[in-house]
Order: C-alpha cells, then sequence, then structure tokens
C-alpha cells in the first residue's frame, strides 16, 4: 500500500506540475512566477543596454543564448520531467519516518502570528544565510565544486549568467535548506515575494552594471562585489574564494570572506584550467559526472 501511496504522488506531480506551467502561461497576476521572471529579467537586461559598464561587451555577450536557456532549464523543464515528483515524494517519506517514530510536527519556532513584513523579513534573512553556507559549501568540497564550475564557466557577465548553474545544485540546495526552513512554521502564502527579490538581486549581482549601492553595500550583494566572485585568480590567501552572498554581502563581512579591493570591469573570469572546459549545454551537465569518476 506505501508503494502505491508513494507511485500515486510520484504519478500525480507531473500532472500537477504541467497544469502548474499552464496556468502560469495563460493566466497572468500578480503572484505569477513566469510572468514575474520574465519582467525582471527584461527590466534588467534594458539597464544593461542603457547603462552598461564595460562599454566594449556586447550586448548579446558571449553565451547568452546559452546561458537562456539555462533559464529555461532549471527553472521549468527541470522540474517537469522529475524533479518535481520525486521530490514530492521524498518530502512524504520523510514526513512518513517522522510519523513513525511519533513526531507530527517539526514546526520548532511558530511565527505565522508574527507580521506578514516580519515573516518575509526573517524568512529572507534565514533563506539567505543557509544559502551563504551552502554556497561556500560548492567551493570548499570538491566534489561539489565540480558541478558549481558549471557557474564558473562564465567568461562574460551579464543577467543570464545567474542562471547558468547544473541541475545537481537544485539538488543540493533544496536538500540543505528543507529541514531548517521547515522548522519554522512561517505559515505565509507570500514567499513568492521573497523569491522575487532575491531573484531580482540575483540579475543584479551578474548584470553589467557598475553599480554597489554605496553603505548599503555592506549589507546587499552588488555587480562590484560579485565579479571578485567569478574572478579567474584567486586572492592571496584564500584558497576557495570570496564574497560568497548571494543577495546580502553581509555575511562575508561579518565571517572575513569579503574582497573588494578595487573596482575593476576587465576581470579576467572563470577558474584555472577552463581553457578546456566544455562550452555546450549537454557537455557541461556531464563535465562534473566525468570528473568524478576520473578521481
Amino acid at each position: 500500500m506505501l508503494m502505491e501511496k508513494y507511485f500515486q504522488i510520484f504519478k500525480d506531480s507531473f500532472v500537477g506540475y504541467a497544469r502548474y506551467l499552464w496556468n502560469e502561461l495563460i493566466d497572468p497576476s500578480w503572484t505569477n512566477y513566469f510572468y514575474w521572471l520574465i519582467g525582471l529579467s527584461f527590466l534588467v537586461f534594458l539597464l544593461e543596454i542603457v547603462l552598461p559598464w564595460r562599454k566594449q561587451q556586447r550586448v548579446i555577450r558571449k553565451d547568452f543564448w546559452l546561458d537562456l536557456f539555462y533559464l529555461f532549464f532549471n527553472f521549468f523543464l527541470f522540474s517537469l520531467v522529475g524533479y518535481n515528483a520525486l521530490s514530492d515524494v521524498v518530502v512524504e517519506l520523510f514526513n512518513d519516518g517522522l510519523a513513525s517514530i511519533g513526531i507530527e510536527n517539526i514546526v520548532a519556532v511558530q511565527v505565522d502570528q508574527w507580521p506578514i513584513w516580519l515573516q518575509l523579513l526573517t524568512m529572507f534573512v534565514i533563506a539567505d544565510f543557509i544559502q551563504w553556507n551552502i554556497h561556500r559549501l560548492l567551493h570548499r568540497v570538491s566534489w561539489l565544486w565540480e558541478f558549481h564550475k558549471v557557474h564558473h564557466s562564465v567568461k562574460e557577465m551579464g543577467f543570464a549568467a545567474q542562471f547558468r548553474f547544473h541541475f545537481m545544485e537544485t539538488l543540493i540546495y533544496k536538500s540543505l535548506q528543507y529541514l531548517p526552513l521547515a522548522m519554522i512554521g512561517f505559515g505565509i502564502q507570500q514567499f513568492i515575494v521573497v523569491h522575487m527579490i532575491a531573484v531580482l538581486i540575483g540579475h543584479l549581482n551578474h548584470a553589467n552594471l557598475n553599480w554597489d549601492y554605496g553603505p548599503l553595500k555592506y549589507v546587499f550583494n552588488n555587480p562590484k562585489m560579485h565579479l571578485w566572485h567569478h574572478a579567474r585568480k584567486l586572492p592571496q590567501g584564500q584558497k576557495y574564494g570570496v564574497n560568497y552572498g548571494l543577495s546580502l554581502s553581509l555575511w562575508d563581512y561579518l565571517f572575513g570572506t569579503a574582497h573588494l579591493p578595487y573596482h575593476d570591469p576587465d576581470l579576467e573570469l572563470g577558474f584555472p584550467g577552463d581553457e578546456d572546459y566544455p562550452e555546450s549545454f549537454g557537455h557541461q551537465l556531464l563535465e562534473p559526472f566525468k570528473s568524478k569518476s576520473s578521481e
């Protein structure tokens, strides 16, 4: 019976996600993720055209179309072909496992009675801190770095570079985030607000823009700071990298991983040995598995 239940969840998830995608396309609304993503992408792309930092960089930069395909794959197709179904089954297995030992609720902090703005702020800060730690792991753990190399294979920065990442990063981030976030009882439907703010900041971090937000650079990540995260040559004494912040730079300043010695729009990007790194989507997805198997 249990196997039948999990198999039914697996099947229903495919249908459910396909319906969700279709509704996203045909029903524009303030809570519609698809059109928010398109709108924010267009806005930041327009800023790059009007206010470019690297004026010699082409508007349709190197690998622009590749990165847009990563957007389509990572945010839509990957879920459609199996991730959403697998994650639904794993969550049900996890909850059933807890129930079998008498745990019905893992919420440790009940915040659903807080004001909405405070819930959103709390979710934003906690989620970003978790992501900062996961991002550090992607650089420090050798087999995780093999997957993260896909993102660091970007040689010219633009807003869409945010989307170039291996699908395994989705599994890693979601898995490591699930338990700590599940233990906080947010109980709100406005998560899209937090997520779209993070998407906008991520767009700007990778954009061809000469911005750092003045004094707020010590709180929010920004294009000038994030460029150093993608620098091919690591600063002296920094074995794994710098500026791990996703939305907030605060964590890097607090924990000593911030690095912004000067502003250089022409920093060489990438990582040592990237001369031979694959340039096509399919080969980039396969490369981490080849690298691991050859160790």
